[in-house]
């Protein structure tokens, strides 16, 4: 990076700050305006924001490098704008109906205290040792390659990196609240999307076009006759067999776009269901974008390095090779801007949901006659802590990082499937009970943390053995199909055995219990408008599929 460089960053950043001081300058006088902005975002702030915190370490790392090594194969987990409408058409009436801050005291509305205790306990440790591990982890990676430096001051640049990561995001966190993440992210969105336009259409200019991208990429073939250019891969691939993509994706996706904290606090800070439904089809409509702009600039490195014109030495620095490589005086730093506002807004976004879980589902539950003004307190307190156990975890990761990284990113798919169950049951089958929401929650975690150590010492266990064949042998993918349905299952016989809940306690929470002004107020909040920008997105999902099939 060059003089030219550096001042349109430090531009980018002078206006990062600026948003931050407007938005610590206004009082956050209860935990509804800290937590959830007041409960008064619009549209745009919430579509920006759910897109901004997906947006993380796993794009700028690992979907352009998937797009190097596999090409289209992950872009199933990329075209789930569809399932980001489900939250927004399907969830939204009953989160709003419920006024909840958090997705556990959801499951307490509508199962049981123990239900809501276990689900925060697993959110919590997950988003501090999985996500924001991580996310800081990679971060430090990204900016030592974008960036080309190897050491500042005698200090690896990649501790500077991450630890100035973990202190700027948490500084205007901890100040901001979910204000600071909604508005920062409508700012990063622009120079997040125009830096990544920028490296997909200088990339392709330099390899060719289109076109040749296509060629080079469909040359390469895997053992069972899929080329990179193939969405769809045969039953017997290891990593993406076409049986457990369809499926097993849109599972990890539901959990994640309808009922995880992460994302659905954005809606929660919606003024109303209109402005909540339309933030999911705004985010919907930017979802349809990181096949394009990360995972393709990953095949695009890898034509150009089978071209000779890019030495490409991982498939996982593809992203930071072209930033280096390719882009003009000046540009370089928009797309650097970029990559920091990604990793800032996803990252922020973790600090403010850990701080909610803890003080709403735990600190307010053992001292609820707290004032709201104590509970902001809490509340900034929990996330400078968050932030410190963040930045110890740090040399953690850097000591067994790579190994460490594929086993917490398996992580997701290994919970996702009871607390898929959980919800979709909770909502759409009022005889779903408490005492079997719980059992539901519980089973799928058991058997999917026994999944997950069993891959630690997979190779003292032996093939032949009946667990290893059940546990370990089944792809990924269809073991969180196989827990998925199991799990329903699980819930459906416990419930028929059981005492569901009280009625009274449950309206508005399931299909068939909302009240007559319950139900004219969710078809108040849409018209003809949403529904024809929903089909929109609907129709490119489907042209993208029979494009890439």
């Amino acid at each position: 990076m060059i003089l030219l460089d550096w001042l349109v960053l430090g531009a980018f950043i002078l206006l990062m700050i600026l948003v931050i001081w407007w938005v610590v300058r206004q009082k956050e006088e209860t935990s509804s305006d800290y937590f959830l902005a007041g409960r008064n975002a619009g549209w745009i702030a919430i579509g920006a924001s759910i897109f901004a915190s997906n947006i993380g370490s796993e794009h700028l790392v690992g979907l352009a490098g998937a797009g190097a090594e596999t090409g289209m194969a992950m872009a199933h987990w990329e075209m789930q704008g569809w399932l980001i409408l489900i939250l927004g058409w399907v969830f939204v009436p009953f989160y709003s109906r419920s006024k909840v801050f958090t997705m556990p005291e959801f499951l307490e509305r509508r199962y049981n205290t123990a239900s809501r205790n276990f689900l925060s306990i697993i959110s919590l440790v997950s988003y501090v040792l999985t996500k924001v591990a991580v996310t800081v982890y990679a971060g430090g990676i990204v900016f030592k390659e974008v960036f080309g430096i190897e050491e500042w001051m005698g200090i690896d640049f990649f501790w500077i990196g991450a630890v100035g990561l973990v202190l700027v995001t948490g500084v205007y966190t901890v100040l901001g609240g979910m204000k600071a993440v909604l508005y920062t992210s409508v700012l990063q969105l622009p120079v997040l999307l125009l830096g990544s336009i920028v490296i997909v259409v200088v990339g392709l200019q330099e390899l060719g076009g289109w076109n040749e991208m296509m060629t080079i990429c469909g040359a390469k073939v895997t053992a069972h006759g899929d080329s990179m250019t193939s969405l769809m891969r045969s039953h017997s691939d290891a990593d993406f067999p076409w049986t457990g993509v369809l499926l097993g994706s849109a599972i990890i996706g539901f959990w994640y776009w309808c009922t995880d904290q992460y994302i659905v606090q954005r809606v929660l800070s919606g003024k109303d269901q209109k402005q909540a439904r339309r933030g999911t089809i705004f985010g919907s409509y930017l979802k349809l974008l990181p096949v394009f702009i990360f995972l393709v600039p990953g095949m695009i490195a890898y034509a150009l390095s089978q071209k000779g014109l890019l030495e490409l030495s991982s498939s996982d620095a593809a992203f930071s090779t072209l930033v280096s490589n390719l882009l003009p005086a000046g540009v370089r730093g928009i797309v650097v801007g970029g990559i920091i506002a990604a990793l800032m807004s996803s990252l922020a976004s973790l600090f403010n949901s850990s701080a909610i879980l803890f003080t709403k589902d735990f600190y307010e539950k053992i001292r609820p006659e707290s004032s709201e003004k104590h509970l902001v307190k809490v509340g900034r307190i929990a996330t400078v802590v968050i932030v410190i156990l963040g930045m110890l975890w740090i040399p953690v990761m850097r000591g067994i990082g790579q190994v460490l990284y594929a086993y917490l990113q398996d992580v997701q798919s290994l919970l996702a499937p009871g607390i898929a169950s959980v919800f979709l049951l909770g909502v759409f089958w009022k005889r779903a009970t408490p005492t079997a929401g719980f059992t539901g929650l519980l089973t799928g975690f058991i058997l999917g943390m026994t999944r997950l150590v069993a891959t630690i010492f997979a190779n003292s266990l032996s093939p032949d053995s009946l667990f290893y064949k059940v546990i370990l042998q089944p792809n990924w993918l269809h073991y969180s199909i196989y827990l998925f349905f199991l799990c329903i299952v699980v819930i459906v016989l416990v419930s028929f055995v059981t005492k569901p809940a009280d009625a009274s306690k449950t309206v508005g929470l399931t299909y068939g219990s909302a009240t007559a002004e319950q139900l004219a107020e969710t078809r108040a909040s849409w018209n003809k408008w949403d529904v024809i920008n929903t089909i929109i997105i609907l129709g490119i999902t489907i042209v993208f599929y029979i494009y890439f099939w």
